[in-house]
Parts: structure tokens; C-alpha cells; sequence
């Protein structure tokens, strides 16, 4: 499978991962994992710097799909095909079938937004 493919799978899991997430069969570690990656993913501070030409990009395109991709193993086989077969009727294309299903991702940044004007306005 190309590299290509798997980013195109793994961004087809993320509303299964998210409902595995909070399913109480999924353990520990997996949630652990899940939040590191979410850190990772909206840290201001990277693990190579953006400037450094080609390596800066480097934590984004590897490690962070690395990081969700081990998440999800982690994640107990039914539960995360219990979990896909829900995420069909709720995503089509990766996009939210009903807009109703996009706020909890519209809060979320809204939050973040109101946390950086906060900290550079006050």
C-alpha cells in the first residue's frame, strides 16, 4: 500500500477512532496514546523546526500518522469494527453528513482560537 493510500485510509478512521475513544472497551493506553497525538498535533513546538528544509515537515507527515496509526492498533479489532460501522451513517467522504455533526470539531476550535486571542491580547 502507498503511502498515499494509508494517509487516505487513516483519515477515513478518525470519526471511528473518535467513537472508539470513548467507548469503555477501548483501554487505557489507547487513550494515553490518543491524546499525546492530539498534543502533538496542536503543539506550537515541533519536534524538527518548519524551517529546516524538507526535515522540518518531517514530524508531520511521519510521526504524527505513526502516532495514530499505533492508536489504533491498540484499539481492541471488535471495538474499532463496531465503531466503523457507526462512523458510515454519521461521515460520507470524510466529510460530516449533517452539519449538526461538525460542531463538536467547531467548538474545539473555537476554544483554541479563544485561548491564543487570550494569550496575546491580555
Amino acid at each position: 500500500m502507498s503511502l498515499k493510500e494509508r494517509a487516505k485510509r487513516l483519515k477515513s478512521e478518525i470519526p471511528a477512532v473518535y467513537l472508539a475513544l470513548k467507548d469503555k472497551q477501548t483501554p487505557l493506553p489507547a487513550k494515553i496514546l490518543a491524546g499525546i497525538t492530539v498534543g502533538c498535533a496542536l503543539s506550537p513546538i515541533d519536534l524538527i523546526p518548519d524551517f529546516i528544509p524538507v526535515l522540518g515537515y518531517l514530524d508531520d507527515l511521519l510521526i504524527l500518522p505513526a502516532l495514530a496509526a499505533l492508536m489504533i492498533r491498540l484499539i481492541p479489532p471488535e471495538v474499532i469494527e463496531r465503531c466503523r460501522r457507526e462512523a458510515e451513517g454519521m461521515w460520507e467522504n470524510g466529510k460530516p453528513k449533517r452539519w449538526y455533526y461538525a460542531i463538536p470539531i467547531v467548538v474545539f476550535w473555537l476554544l483554541v482560537a479563544a485561548v491564543i486571542v487570550k494569550a496575546v491580547f491580555w
